[in-house]
């Protein structure tokens, strides 16, 4: 999918000719609404913006339908919704996966290889990197070591603590760390990690040993759970160390199964070497995907239910 970037313009809505007299007031474009509308309401604002869509009979330039304003959206929205940084010069970027097990990959090479790229500019060993997670972690994040070569250093878990202990997952941190993952909602319990602990103590480590070592917070469950029923819990980017989050749409963003997303905090955390430019059609396409074609179907699901439910229906259903 395209890569998209968190825009700060907070005045930009969407405006429907043909929607119900329900909407009387305009939605805002990248960020989710505070109360919900209408369900005929919301698919008419979609069903409006997809007859821009280019007729496939008609194109001349591709066989495909190559961009999509909605996917924009979601990113922006998701962006907000886990409070990144929007100041000047800092902007998030985002792209949609066709699941958390995807965007944790795309996540997980953005580590290595800004570690990498650090180890190479200090002249030291690049060989050995390792990630620190609990033993409660979903399969994919062993997927990932696996498949490019990452050390899994996993922190035991004990009788009647089922989730990362903090202690130990820092006490486990080296100068090889690419990121320290965090669980927000595991996999055997829905449990949420202690991500500010966390952060606080990986923060002190980092002074110690000069060391950089950043948060990626797995949020596929728990991501469209904590905004809405602990919106004062601070486990996503307002702790600095948090530099990408994951979630999954077909999860508690009640989309079907097919869609994910990951965010990172700022452009400077996605390395630009990992993104592919793509200007086929003449105007420059950013990519950064392990997965190729696929439908946006699952797209402009998602785009439908955090304009149909916004902060309201979300906090409903949950």
């Amino acid at each position: 999918m395209v890569l998209s970037k968190a825009a700060s313009e907070n005045d930009l809505s969407v405006h429907s000719t043909f929607a119900s007299r329900y909407v009387r007031v305009s939605l805002p474009r990248f960020k989710m609404a505070e109360n919900s509308i209408p369900k005929d309401a919301a698919y008419q604002i979609i069903n409006d913006e997809l007859m821009l869509d280019g007729n496939p009979r008609l194109n001349l330039a591709s066989f495909v339908t190559t961009w999509m304003e909605p996917g924009n959206r979601c990113v922006n929205m998701i962006a907000h919704l886990f409070n990144a940084p929007l100041g000047e010069g800092e902007a998030a970027v985002g792209v949609g996966t066709v699941g958390s097990s995807e965007a944790i990959m795309l996540a997980g090479l953005a580590f290595k290889r800004k570690w990498q790229n650090k180890m190479k500019a200090q002249g030291k060993p690049y060989d050995k990197p390792n990630i620190v997670t609990g033993a409660n972690v979903q399969v994919c994040w062993e997927k990932f070591a696996r498949y490019f070569e990452v050390e899994l250093k996993e922190v035991k878990l004990e009788d009647g603590y089922y989730v990362m202990d903090p202690e130990k997952a820092v006490e486990m941190v080296d100068e090889n760390t690419i990121c320290v993952a965090a669980n927000l909602g595991s996999t055997l319990n829905g449990e949420f990690e202690d991500v500010k602990r966390l952060n606080d103590l990986l923060v002190e480590k980092n002074k110690e040993t000069g060391w950089d070592t950043p948060i990626h917070v797995d949020a596929a469950s728990g991501g469209f759970i904590a905004p809405f029923l602990y919106p004062d819990l601070e486990w996503d980017f307002r702790l600095p160390l948090v530099k990408s989050i994951n979630v999954s749409g077909h999860k508690y963003g009640l989309v079907y199964a097919g869609i994910g997303w990951v965010i990172w905090r700022t452009k400077e955390d996605l390395p630009e070497e990992l993104i592919f430019h793509i200007n086929y059609l003449g105007a420059d396409q950013p990519t950064f995907t392990l997965n190729f074609s696929k439908g946006s179907s699952q797209v402009i699901t998602q785009y439908y239910q955090l304009i149909r439910l916004g902060y309201e229906g979300y906090k409903n259903v949950m």
